[in-house]
């Protein structure tokens, strides 16, 4: 039976069997989970010096799982500063972000300023908080992500299979993620942005991404819902899914998104700030795929939050004076 580690240090060596449950997880993926306050470039090096064993040989972090394989983990010193579980009774408050739940799934609508993983000066994100607030779940994993300050649709899996299965759906592009944002200037007609994009690594470990040839194949659809002359209401929809794609893709067509501090535009965010905007003007807003248990589509939407209704209202009737 699997079991985690639960001592800052590890003196012995470690001997764990692969569960049903984790059948098919990916050993990188697994490793984080049950080494808990292990840095990840840690567990990703022993995995390269060949420390870390499966059934007695080496394998790569791309490795998956199958039921019944042993895991060798040799003495690890761990962190004690493990992220810790918050209280159940502190985290009430996220029910009320849940769209929907069965036995297989969840999806919820996540606030902005809310990272999904704890880590980087975040002591609790929201799959930490989802797993104090249901302590009795086996499995809770991210389906996908959503940046720190993006709002909105983020589904969440309760089973290995479903997660699996969603998966499938994201890489064979049949997962619609459908996003709001207020960009600068006026858009114009529809048009799909089509620029590869390549993550650039940086000392501090933050995350950067350029538009370049050497990068992976990005498209972003932007359709224009409401123009205010100094800015327009788009809404996205990614073909695929890269890392700050709208974000980078917005800016790259020359209509950056409104609080984007990373890849805006500085007299644009002021601007937008002088207004009341105090974040990035970003949100999923409808989320549809097809549930791998109950075999039909499903659309799940999250309203535009209040201060994002309020600075387009600001705009609306800057534009009739």
């Amino acid at each position: 039976m699997l079991k985690s580690p639960k001592t800052p240090q590890s003196a012995t060596v470690q001997f764990l069997e692969v569960d049903e449950e984790h059948d098919g997880q990916r050993l990188d993926n697994f490793l984080i989970k049950n080494l808990k306050g292990v840095p990840r470039d840690h567990v990703y090096r022993l995995l390269r010096k060949g420390e870390i064993r499966i059934n007695k040989g080496r394998r790569q972090a791309s490795y998956r799982l199958h039921q019944g394989d042993v895991v060798r983990i040799p003495p690890i010193r761990q962190s004690s500063s493990v992220p810790a579980r918050g209280k159940a009774a502190d985290l009430q408050w996220l029910l009320k972000c849940v769209l929907y739940e069965d036995e297989a799934l969840m999806v919820i609508n996540k606030p902005s300023g809310l990272a999904v993983h704890g880590g980087s000066g975040v002591s609790l994100g929201l799959i930490e908080s989802l797993r104090s607030l249901y302590p009795e779940a086996r499995f809770l994993e991210l389906v996908h992500r959503l940046d720190r300050d993006t709002s909105g649709c983020l589904m969440v899996a309760k089973k290995r299979s479903t997660l699996v299965a969603l998966h499938r759906q994201i890489q064979e592009g049949k997962m619609d993620k459908r996003y709001l944002a207020l960009v600068q200037g006026s858009w114009g007609k529809a048009k799909t942005v089509k620029a590869p994009l390549e993550r650039v690594p940086r000392p501090n470990g933050e995350r950067w991404v350029k538009v370049s040839e050497e990068g992976k194949a990005a498209q972003s659809r932007m359709i224009p819902v409401e123009d205010f002359g100094q800015a327009t209401l788009v809404e996205v929809h990614l073909i695929t899914g890269r890392t700050h794609q709208a974000r980078v893709h917005a800016a790259h067509a020359g209509h950056p998104i409104a609080g984007d501090e990373k890849y805006g535009d500085k007299d644009f965010n002021q601007e937008m700030a002088r207004l009341g905007l105090r974040r990035l003007f970003l949100h999923a807003s409808a989320l549809t795929f097809r549930h791998p248990r109950k075999n039909c589509n499903m659309t799940f939407e999250a309203p535009l939050p209040l201060e994002l209704k309020t600075l387009l209202k600001i705009l609306k009737d800057a534009t009739k004076l």
